[in-house]
């Protein structure tokens, strides 16, 4: 990236308007921004250490790092010292369990001072996290335990029994530790609080793995996504854009409805959060519209990460703030789906608050987005790349495109939040990369103004709800049902989620398609899998169309579908 010269360059954590101002010498614009902005990572670096560690003992010591209000209304917090001091009983606890450097770690939790303690410990051993959704089925999370060799599993006494059964499937776990009741054959996690402090931090390169996110792709199970320590550094800034240039601003209080095991929660609010020395907000709620807002005002949420159908749903309420006066809303980042531009409108109307989109993978994450404060939003687009970030639209060769032509959307192979491959599947890594370009299965334009347009992807994977949803795993978990002899799964468009995953079902001699079938059918597949992974239509064919080469033409299913 040109940079107009050293003394102006602006580093990934000066990101707030008058700091950025006052290395410019000059009012902020997207345009020097983007020309002057450099990501600083060390050679040496960890997340743990650059986040609570950094200010326990310092100035912010003594300032609240975490907020916990349990499912039961109970209410935690932690000062950043607190926090420091916990998770090195915790990182004694996973020590004395045998954990090195190297190892993985399923953080099968919600939201809660659990789940971050064991990242931070975790962190602070040199250990890989692997996340571990709640939402996740029996068949999803004994997946990742296997696929990761995960070596120790921390999780609670409503989320453990789902997979105790299994535990033989997962023959690298040896520790299981339990919040709460520890039932047989595990391992009370409570007693972290009882343990000597481990008090080093591991001394890592900014290329040593830290988090193995297991995430739904176009075919197979999903896939590990293997991330270093770096990225922390690759998010400062896109955040900062996101929340409008106010994360250099003292007391912010951050919180996102989405679970902690996915990449939103852990670097939307979560550890860049703690990078900025603000206080993080956790809930186990279950989302409600309603609840949503009186969590926020209750605690004073200024800024939050809100998936567009979280925000679709919350848009309903039409005068939120004459029920919640004391909002202190400022910013809102949203991502996963296009947002319908009668949200901004609703937002813009009755809250006065900026709902900025941004767009990414898990590999390689927001490379475009909006920043209202730095520029306007063209409703519909996807945003511009984000400073820090080399994105072009690209032809089948890896070619740039001229601008208003169609392409595939790419990153640079040195963008600050790329990946550092997916778990054991070199093939599969290499297959992402054409050039210097690394691939994203998205295509779109850029218009002359520099802003992106999203046209759709070129494999099967769904994107509903904000969530990527594989189909294969689907059609095996239906095939695995005695009334299902095939079964092919797609997107459908919808306009609430974007798409929806639909299952087109051949049954087995002897079963009848009727509307008591497809409920079993979903019930079926929310179990094995997860929730948010049903499908939420079913239409049961005689037959289906195939390939040349013999293969279901879900080509065929998914215009079909476009066409009606």
């Amino acid at each position: 990236m040109n940079v107009a010269s050293r003394d102006s360059r602006i580093s990934g954590d000066c990101v707030n308007r008058s700091a950025i101002e006052a290395r410019l010498g000059a009012p902020a614009s997207y345009d020097a921004l983007y020309q002057n902005f450099q990501v600083d990572v060390p050679e040496r670096y960890n997340m743990a250490a650059d986040t609570v560690l950094r200010h326990a003992g310092g100035p912010l010591g003594t300032a609240i790092a975490l907020v916990c209000e349990a499912a039961d209304g109970a209410v935690t917090q932690f000062s950043y010292d607190q926090l420091a001091d916990a998770s090195a009983r915790v990182a004694a606890v996973l020590k004395a369990q045998g954990i090195v450097k190297g190892d993985v770690i399923g953080c099968y939790l919600g939201q809660g001072v659990e789940a971050a303690l064991t990242y931070l410990a975790g962190f602070r051993l040199g250990a890989i996290i692997a996340p571990l959704s709640q939402l996740y089925g029996p068949e999803t999370v004994v997946h990742a335990l296997r696929d990761s060799k995960a070596k120790l599993v921390v999780t609670d006494t409503d989320l453990w029994p789902r997979i105790a059964e299994r535990r033989a499937d997962f023959p690298n776990l040896k520790t299981v530790l339990v919040s709460g009741e520890a039932p047989e054959g595990t391992h009370r996690f409570d007693d972290w609080a009882d343990a000597q402090p481990y008090l080093p931090c591991a001394d890592t390169f900014s290329s040593d793995p830290a988090l193995l996110l297991y995430t739904s792709g176009s075919t197979g199970l999903p896939k590990g996504i293997l991330h270093a320590h770096r990225i922390l550094r690759g998010y400062l800034a896109s955040v900062s854009l996101f929340y409008e240039m106010q994360m250099g601003d003292r007391g912010q209080v951050l919180w996102t409805a989405s679970d902690w095991s996915w990449v939103a929660g852990i670097f939307n609010v979560m550890m860049t959060g703690w990078f900025f020395g603000h206080t993080v907000v956790a809930s186990r709620a279950r989302f409600d519209e309603n609840e949503c807002f009186a969590l926020m005002e209750r605690r004073g949420v200024t800024h939050c990460f809100l998936t567009p159908t979280a925000l679709k749903r919350m848009a309903a309420i039409t005068a939120p703030r004459a029920t919640w006066p004391n909002l202190a809303l400022r910013a809102i980042g949203t991502g996963g789906e296009p947002l319908p531009g009668a949200v901004l409108e609703w937002a813009d109307r009755t809250l006065n608050v900026p709902i900025n989109e941004f767009y990414g993978l898990t590999e390689v994450n927001h490379l475009i987005g909006n920043c209202r404060d730095l520029y306007p939003i063209k409703p519909g687009s996807m945003g511009r790349a984000f400073p820090g970030h080399v994105i072009e639209v690209i032809d089948e060769a890896g070619n740039p495109v001229p601008d208003g032509e169609d392409g595939e959307i790419a990153a640079r192979d040195d963008d600050p939040t790329l990946f550092l491959g997916y778990w054991d599947q070199p093939e599969r890594t290499a297959s992402m990369k054409v050039g210097q370009w690394v691939r994203t299965g998205d295509f779109g334009y850029r218009d002359a103004d520099g802003y992106f347009w999203y046209r759709g992807r070129n494999d099967d994977l769904i994107k509903s709800a904000g969530y990527r949803i594989g189909p294969a795993e689907i059609e095996d978990a239906l095939v695995r049902h005695n009334a299902v002899a095939e079964a092919a799964v797609i997107g459908s468009p919808d306009p609430d989620r974007g798409q929806i995953v639909k299952a087109f079902v051949r049954l087995a001699a002897g079963h009848t398609g009727d509307a008591a079938l497809v409920t079993e059918l979903q019930a079926h597949v929310k179990k094995a899998l997860a929730f948010y992974k049903y499908p939420r239509a079913i239409e049961f064919v005689n037959e289906f169309k195939q390939t040349s080469t013999g293969k279901i033409d879900r080509k065929y299913l998914r215009k079909k579908e476009t066409d009606k």
